[in-house]
């Protein structure tokens, strides 16, 4: 495959049939760029980028076209991602990923649902886009060293490299998690504490070392630096209690594999809420609240904790 796009004098037929192998395709497509981009938005415009691609390309020269659409994803997802770390250094405040609703879509076009929960996407962050993409490949989608070489450019032994320091560094940097039961209480648990208030409540469902992270992105009133600590957290989400939970209404909703909260006032949600918790408690408290990063699940119906 090569990265020029010549033109295609295909009919309507050849069009429709060219519609309907991306479509056949298109959930895995957003699936690889979702996990490289952490946002829904740019993953989207990034997969009508390929179908344009798609359409124009010379199609009769392409013995695979689901192995074509999925090296023209990764490649534009790899240069997408260097500018987006770019923009990460220079947001305002801690950048969190843009939660999807996995609900009705558990593994968002993979094979695997890995590299989708928020703890998981915030140590890929630290990756090399390169390397992001060779681990997104094989462990999400089980993709083959030699396939994997091809789109992104390596001999096999490199990628192998790749693919067993990145899979490293993301087991030596996240605790063991909860099962999905437990994340779930301990969500509902923190909102009963969080909204009440309740100092002692909140500290007892901490790890000592938790995180909280409040992502606005500059549009809304929101913590602009991350607040560590089990004590700290604590007081922090205490201080904020009266204010922040009056007249809010909480919806559960299943995003990035995990139960989040989505609050709610006067029927417009305003944030997605949910924590991160492994054996020694809460380590992390992921507050969504920029509104351009809450579009795709805002609508999330209630399907309960």
């Amino acid at each position: 495959m090569t990265d020029t796009v010549p033109s295609n004098p295909g009919g309507p037929g050849d069009l429709e049939q060219a519609a309907a192998v991306f479509t056949g395709v298109r959930r895995r497509l957003f699936g690889i760029a979702y996990r490289m981009l952490g946002s829904a938005a740019e993953a989207e415009d990034l997969v009508q980028d390929v179908w344009l691609r798609w359409q124009a390309y010379d199609r009769a020269t392409v013995a695979s076209p689901a192995g074509f659409l999925s090296t023209v994803t990764t490649r534009l997802a790899i240069n997408a991602a260097t500018s987006a770390r770019a923009r990460h250094e220079t947001y305002v405040g801690p950048w969190l990923p843009e939660p999807v609703d996995t609900g009705a879509d558990p593994y968002l076009g993979a094979e695997r649902g890995e590299a989708l929960e928020f703890a998981v996407l915030l140590l890929l962050e630290r990756l090399t886009p390169t390397e992001r993409a060779a681990y997104v490949l094989r462990e999400a989608f089980d993709y083959p060293y030699r396939q994997i070489a091809d789109i992104v450019r390596l001999n096999e032994a490199a990628v192998r490299q790749l693919v067993s320091r990145a899979r490293k560094r993301v087991l030596a940097e996240r605790r063991t998690p909860v099962t999905e039961a437990e994340q779930r209480r301990l969500l509902a648990a923190f909102v009963a504490a969080a909204r009440s208030g309740d100092l002692t409540a909140l500290e007892e469902l901490f790890a000592a070392d938790v995180t909280s992270y409040s992502d606005g992105g500059g549009a809304v009133r929101a913590s602009r630096i991350p607040v560590a600590g089990a004590s700290r957290v604590a007081r922090y989400i205490r201080a904020f209690a009266g204010r922040f939970w009056t007249g809010v209404e909480v919806a559960w909703a299943n995003t990035n594999g995990q139960t989040s909260a989505l609050l709610s006032r006067d029927g417009r949600v305003f944030a997605a809420l949910t924590v991160n918790a492994s054996e020694q408690g809460i380590d992390q408290v992921l507050w969504m609240m920029n509104p351009a990063k809450l579009t795709a699940v805002a609508t999330v119906p209630d399907r309960g904790a």
